[in-house]
């Protein structure tokens, strides 16, 4: 098992968490497994960003991004170099450490005036 840190989230988790994930397991398969509900509009299907997090630690030790994680990725709020859709970022034997940013695209068009 592969210890996988989930930042403190103000709505999603609020303590932050420590999981214990199977390599080969989705990053947004392991938070839902853990009672942390990530978006996944697009069930998982890498048609949304809704699940997109950042990789604080432990990214090298990931497969690099496929093309259209990339793609949709440019469309993600907040896109740092350390960006990546949960739905399809694969644990490794690599300890991460995670970050859920505090808003999604469909976050801030919900909250728009």
């Amino acid at each position: 098992m592969t210890q996988v840190i989930i930042l403190p989230h103000d709505e999603l988790c609020p303590e932050g968490a420590v999981l214990e994930v199977a390599p080969g397991t989705t990053l947004c398969d392991a938070m839902l497994a853990n009672d942390i509900e990530i978006e996944h509009a697009c069930e998982k299907s890498c048609a949304c960003t809704t699940c997109h997090v950042y990789v604080r630690e432990g990214l090298d030790s990931l497969a690099e991004s496929s093309e259209e994680e990339d793609d949709m990725l440019d469309k993600a709020w907040g896109l740092e170099p350390d960006s990546r859709l949960s739905c399809q970022t694969v644990v490794t034997e690599a300890e991460l450490v995670v970050e859920i940013p505090k808003y999604t695209i469909n976050m801030v068009s919900e909250h728009r005036g």
